[in-house]
């Protein structure tokens, strides 16, 4: 009996995965999700820059809709703030003695906190908040925390004023050193930007970071001298080491109260302003600003998914 042989059929090899990758890129196909490059990230994102302004102004529209004073809570809620911290700071603890022109004083560092307070706040919850909008919609997530920290500036450019209101009702004259006041929110909005997309990455994968978060905002922001004048409590501890020293004065938050008390408040002149401020306020808003940006853009891909 002869025996038959059976060979096996013949397969036809495919296109090696070089070859298929080469005629992707030549048809302008990518893989779906993808991050892109960063100079392609930022051109996407400056692309967005109308979404973003229309989507904080929505937010901050919405903010206060249920509210019958709607708007104006906008400018009474720091106030609301500044006027309990005068009670329990400024009278209780006597932290007016030695500050000239107390009220400005207080009402400026609750207004600038609050900007950064609340930029980072919302800026944790930007993806894990809107989960729904970036698992629907194709668009650079750094639009989200970008778009909160605008709302926040656009908040506080109606309490600026309520301030100008007070500053002038406390006899604080109009001075020209109240330009200052717009690159010292610029370089905080960046620096605000920053840390909000640095929290916004962190909060993306572990939503409890926002649980957690007010303790220590609350914690930065009483040795940040919103309530009290950092110089009058250095000079009561002139023992204390000079690192701690330096540590008060370099804290971001308090730089940036700083710059804006020396700009609109008469006995804090912008020419008494240590030299070293501006350094700072310009080192931090680059530092956060770059490097957060960088951060956040390295996960671009992930987010959304999970």
């Amino acid at each position: 009996m002869s025996q038959v042989l059976h060979t096996p059929p013949t397969t036809q090899a495919g296109p090696p995965d070089d070859d298929l990758a080469a005629l992707a890129a030549r048809h302008g196909l990518a893989v779906s999700g993808a991050r892109p490059s960063l100079p392609q990230y930022i051109r996407q994102l400056w692309a967005r820059r109308h979404f973003i302004t229309a989507f904080a102004t929505a937010k901050l529209t919405a903010q206060y809709s249920q509210a019958k004073l709607g708007q104006v809570w906008q400018v009474m809620t720091p106030l609301l703030n500044a006027a309990v911290y005068y009670f329990i700071f400024g009278v209780l603890l006597q932290t007016k003695k030695g500050v000239p022109d107390y009220i400005p004083f207080l009402v400026t560092g609750v207004f600038v906190w609050t900007f950064t307070q609340s930029s980072i706040m919302s800026g944790t919850r930007a993806i894990s908040g809107n989960i729904g909008l970036v698992r629907a919609l194709h668009f650079p997530r750094a639009a989200l925390p970008i778009s909160y920290c605008l709302q926040q500036l656009q908040q506080l450019l109606f309490s600026m004023a309520a301030l100008v209101f007070i500053l002038l009702a406390v006899g604080v004259p109009p001075a020209v050193s109240w330009v200052l006041a717009v690159p010292a929110l610029l370089l905080q909005f960046i620096f605000n930007a920053g840390v909000s997309m640095i929290l916004a990455r962190v909060g993306a994968k572990t939503p409890d970071v926002a649980q957690l978060m007010p303790f220590v905002l609350r914690t930065w922001m009483y040795i940040s001298g919103v309530m009290w004048s950092i110089d009058n409590l250095l000079s009561k501890h002139s023992d204390w080491p000079a690192w701690a020293t330096d540590l008060l004065r370099a804290n971001p938050a308090a730089v940036y109260i700083d710059l804006m008390r020396f700009a609109l408040i008469d006995t804090f002149h912008a020419s008494q302003l240590p030299p070293h401020v501006w350094v700072w306020a310009t080192g931090w808003a680059l530092l956060a600003g770059v490097g957060g940006f960088i951060y956040f853009w390295k996960a671009e891909e992930t987010y959304g998914r999970g």
